[in-house]
């Protein structure tokens, strides 16, 4: 053992409460905690590059990067939320005979999308997920899962349109995906 463990455990014991508080004075909530918990992962992480005698300044440079990716990554979040917001809900569809197609037309357009297409949609509309529980299912972001459903939703679709136009179905217009969202 080169003291790595040794050295990460008298930091985390002599510096873990004033960077609780550097970061408690940002932050409100539980996300504290997790700010933190990242703070020192990053420590052990790089432990070699820890000054001995000013470690504490060089973890509030992380806590303060930490914090901004954490800001970054609200900014994001809110800047999607109202992106989808702000679409047409794709799955309103104006005709009604759009509704109306045959189990077989769906099976053979879901056969026709990729695997993890297949997925995102079953788990909206077989397992009837909400896009949070879905994306803890995949191991996502619910915000990677939303896109992943617009995707899977957009393949399908389109693959549907081609099996129409393949069984001889009049309808170019994609059928209903209520069954389909999140």
């Amino acid at each position: 053992m080169d003291g790595s463990e040794d050295r990460f455990t008298e930091l985390y014991e002599r510096y873990h409460g004033d960077v609780w508080r550097y970061v408690a004075r940002r932050v409100v909530g539980p996300d504290v905690g997790d700010v933190v918990a990242e703070v020192f992962l990053v420590a052990w992480r790089r432990l070699r590059e820890v000054p001995a005698e000013s470690a504490l300044p060089w973890l509030y440079g992380v806590a303060r990067l930490v914090l901004a990716n954490e800001a970054r990554g609200r900014r994001r979040w809110r800047e999607l939320t109202l992106r989808v917001a702000a679409e047409p809900d794709q799955s309103v569809m104006a005709d009604h005979a759009d509704e109306v197609i045959s189990q077989r037309d769906v099976a053979m357009a879901l056969d026709r999308v990729p695997d993890l297409d297949r997925e995102v949609l079953r788990l909206v509309a077989w397992e009837r997920l909400s896009a949070a529980e879905a994306a803890v299912v995949l191991g996502c972001s619910r915000a990677t899962f939303a896109m992943r459903l617009m995707r899977a939703r957009r393949r399908l679709r389109s693959q549907l349109s081609v099996v129409g136009l393949e069984t001889g179905q009049a309808s170019h217009a994609a059928p209903s995906m209520s069954n389909w969202s999140g």
